[in-house]
C-alpha cells in the first residue's frame, strides 16, 4: 500500500533509515515511561486501598459514635449540636508533575471539629488525592500504551517494509544498468572486432 506512493530513490532510503532509528528510540523511551509509570501507578494503589480501608473504618466508628450519642440525648438536641458549626475547613490544592502526569496534592488546615470525624478527614483527603492520582496515571499508562503500539505494530515495520522496498528496487534498477553496460560493451567490442577485420 505505502510501496506505491513512495519513489524508490537513496535518498528516499536514506530518509527512511533515519525515521526508523527515530522510531526505535522514540518506541525504547515510551516502553520505558509506560513501565515507570505502572510501577508508580501500582504503588498509589497499594496506598488508595490502605487508605479506603482505614477511612471506611473512622466512618463506621463515627456512625456508632453517633448512635450512642442519639441513644443517650433528644433528637432536637442532637440536630442543634450537628447543625453548630463544629469545624472550619481550608483546603489547598497544589499540583506535583509524576513521569509528564499533574497530580493534585491536598493540604488542609482545621479547626475545632467532632472528635471522630476530625480524625478521618486527613485520611479522607489523602484517599481523593490518591482516587485522582490513580485516575489521571491510568489515563496516562493507556495514552502511552497506545502510543508503544502504534510505534511497534505500525510506524517500525512500514518503515521495515519501505527499506526492504527501495533496497530491492534500487539492486534490481542496478543490476538491469550493469546488463545494459554489460551489453553496450559488448556491442562496442563486437564492433570493433568487425572493424579491425576489415582493415
Amino acid at each position: 500500500m505505502a510501496k506505491k506512493q513512495i519513489t524508490p530513490t537513496r535518498m528516499e532510503l536514506t530518509k527512511t533509515k533515519k525515521k526508523l532509528v527515530t522510531a526505535r528510540r522514540g518506541h525504547k523511551l515510551l516502553k520505558d515511561k509506560r513501565d515507570e509509570l505502572m510501577r508508580q501507578f501500582l504503588e498509589l494503589v497499594k496506598e488508595n486501598m490502605a487508605l479506603r480501608k482505614k477511612v471506611e473504618a473512622g466512618i463506621l466508628s463515627a456512625n456508632k459514635n453517633f448512635v450512642i450519642a442519639k441513644a443517650g440525648m433528644d433528637e432536637a438536641t442532637l440536630n442543634t449540636a450537628l447543625m453548630a458549626p463544629k469545624q472550619e475547613v481550608n483546603l489547598n490544592v497544589e499540583q506535583k508533575n509524576v513521569m509528564s502526569v499533574d497530580i493534585p496534592v491536598f493540604e488542609t488546615k482545621t479547626r475545632t471539629a467532632v472528635k471522630s470525624l476530625a480524625d478521618i478527614l486527613p485520611d479522607m483527603l489523602k484517599l481523593a488525592e490518591t482516587e485522582k492520582a490513580c485516575q489521571l496515571m491510568a489515563a496516562e499508562i493507556e495514552k502511552t500504551r497506545r502510543r508503544v503500539n502504534a510505534l511497534e505494530h505500525v510506524t517500525i515495520p512500514e518503515a521495515q517494509a519501505t527499506i526492504k522496498y527501495i533496497t530491492m528496487k534500487l539492486d534490481e534498477n542496478e543490476r538491469s544498468s550493469q546488463i545494459r553496460l554489460m551489453k553496450v560493451k559488448d556491442m562496442m567490442l563486437e564492433e570493433a572486432h568487425h572493424y579491425s577485420e576489415r582493415a
